[in-house]
């Protein structure tokens, strides 16, 4: 597991790109036949994925950072398959995920395995984690039963469609918020204006990406903005303080993680254009 300490809201305005990207940027997911996770000190989440190919995965804990004798014996997690057809086993239970299908795993849930239909097709299985102090079912969501959510017009260039999977009208948690966000083609933005949320952190991960596609994603305080150039299937960290928006070469999809003291998805402080430098 990669352990990530990032940085306050006044170091980051000296830091190089360089030093930025090994602060926020996660651009080593979706290894074959590996289970890759990343645990950060903003809100202890941990961000992974998992690509079955030649063997099944199963998810374990890792004692030194986690000290749980389980992954889930703490936590809870939202999974989204960006593959191919596959299947998460829980505790003895199964759960057929196909792209863009949802889960979400309670605490207390020891048994966690990922498998892929077909090994030249594998799935894609992308999660996020953070602590739980109480237990909630599992449930699963297909992608054709999220609740969407139509923002945004192609003369701003950013019409886009939100998909609610984890929130509180939807699959119940204790604190992750989860779902994806999908551009229509022509539109290049998302988040914008911007926002920052002091109640909560956010994970974005960015795919549907052209392979020869860009996207410069702003961070930072509204008032002194930075920029990381992110490639398909790269992720990056948010903290409370700092503002998550994007814009690419092209249209892309980005799945959108939250874990804090509040689940209202409209639960942001607005800044307006005029003040974002």
């Amino acid at each position: 597991m990669d352990i990530r300490f990032t940085t306050d809201n006044v170091s980051y305005k000296r830091m190089t790109t360089e030093e930025l990207k090994k602060l926020f940027l996660i651009d080593k997911l979706f290894g074959h036949d590996e289970i890759y996770m990343l645990y950060s000190d903003i809100d202890r989440s941990i961000t992974g994925s998992a690509v079955p190919v030649e063997k099944p995965l199963l998810l374990q804990s890792s004692k030194k950072e986690m000290a749980a004798e389980y992954f889930l014996e703490r936590r809870e997690m939202g999974i989204i398959n960006i593959g191919q057809n596959g299947k998460v086993l829980a505790d003895g239970v199964e759960y057929k995920l196909n792209f863009k299908d949802a889960l979400y795993l309670g605490r207390g849930i020891k048994h966690v395995e990922f498998f892929s239909d077909k090994k030249e097709e594998p799935a894609k299985f992308y999660f996020v984690s953070y602590p739980a102090h109480k237990e909630y079912p599992s449930a699963h969501k297909k992608f054709t039963d999220a609740t969407p959510v139509k923002l945004g017009s192609q003369a701003d260039a950013n019409k886009r469609t939100i998909y609610k999977y984890i929130f509180p009208a939807g699959i119940k948690s204790c604190q992750l918020v989860m779902g994806l966000t999908e551009l229509d083609e022509g539109s290049v933005w998302n988040t914008m204006p911007v926002h920052t949320h002091q109640r909560r952190s956010e994970v974005y991960m960015y795919f549907n990406m052209k392979k020869d596609a860009i996207l410069f994603h702003l961070l930072g305080e509204p008032t002194e903005t930075r920029h990381l150039v992110l490639r398909n299937e790269q992720a990056v960290l948010s903290p409370s303080w700092s503002i998550h928006s994007g814009v690419a070469t092209t249209a892309y999809t980005f799945i959108w993680a939250m874990g804090g003291e509040n689940q209202d998805f409209d639960d942001m402080d607005w800044v307006a254009m005029k003040d974002v430098n």
